[in-house]
């Protein structure tokens, strides 16, 4: 399938965050600081709530405006197939968030590095889904989405993904691993999301007809990752409000991105 240079972008914006997030380790030397850590995730959070309302829960309801004042219910039935679904990855993938020494889901002896790794892996899953619906929403010219739309939810979620390249590669090689592999490491997390874009474009055809539930889905899981993961992680240890402030900022630029392009 030759895909149009307006797709190929919208699929390697995201992806390129996290490469350059990840690149970090090569100039930075040390360990992020707690704060700084705090801060990362926390803008981290706040974008991924605001993709979630604005470019896709909003959308989903404009595709279900025939439905009236019912709406809702397909973007409400997709938010929960959405949260189950990560719900059941988050018990069937081995994990290890950071900071945390025991790791999640099914026993395992894969290497501590390798369990960090998926972790961000599982985090980048409902991104790569929420890129590939948008995207297949555009091509299939439902009414709802423009192409600036979709552009600024890639580039938003690209904002976003450069702390998340940063906050894998440098702890990977804080513990000891090579800078090249600490940089592949956070490397190869990100590349769950174009796989995964692409994938969703592939079936763009097949998909349209449940275009609200999938955008509703797509925004249920990435919301799974901001209470499960992002949240507690920024508020985790001594007390402090610079997570809920970069929160904010987070939530703003990405609601102002929405609109001014979308």
């Amino acid at each position: 399938m030759l895909l149009p240079t307006e797709v190929l972008l919208g699929l390697l914006i995201p992806f390129a965050g996290t490469t350059l997030g990840s690149s970090t380790v090569f100039f930075m030397r040390g360990k992020l600081s707690r704060q700084i850590e705090r801060a990362l995730q926390g803008f981290a959070a706040g974008v991924m709530v605001a993709a979630s309302v604005w470019s896709l829960l909003v959308p989903a309801m404009d595709e279900a405006a025939d439905l009236g004042r019912l709406a809702f219910a397909p973007a409400a039935v997709g938010f929960w197939l959405g949260t189950l679904l990560l719900l059941a990855l988050d018990h069937a993938i081995p994990h290890l968030h950071l900071g945390e020494d025991a790791p999640e889901g099914p026993r395992t002896r894969l290497a501590r590095t390798t369990l960090m790794v998926l972790a961000v892996t599982l985090h980048n899953i409902p991104e790569g889904m929420a890129v590939g619906v948008v995207l297949a929403g555009w091509m299939e010219g439902t009414t709802s989405i423009t192409y600036a739309a979709a552009l600024s939810l890639a580039i938003g979620i690209a904002i976003q993904n450069f702390p998340e390249g940063a906050i894998i590669s440098l702890p990977l090689h804080a513990e000891g691993t090579s800078k090249g592999r600490s940089f592949l490491g956070g490397f190869a997390s990100g590349v769950v999301e174009p796989l995964g874009a692409l994938l969703t474009i592939a079936f763009a055809h097949l998909l349209v007809p449940w275009l609200p539930y999938l955008l509703g889905l797509a925004a249920g899981a990435m919301v799974y990752v901001v209470v499960e993961e992002l949240v507690p992680e920024m508020a985790e240890g001594e007390h402090s409000h610079v997570g809920v402030v970069m929160f904010a900022l987070g939530f703003t630029l990405m609601m102002a991105l929405d609109v001014a392009l979308g």
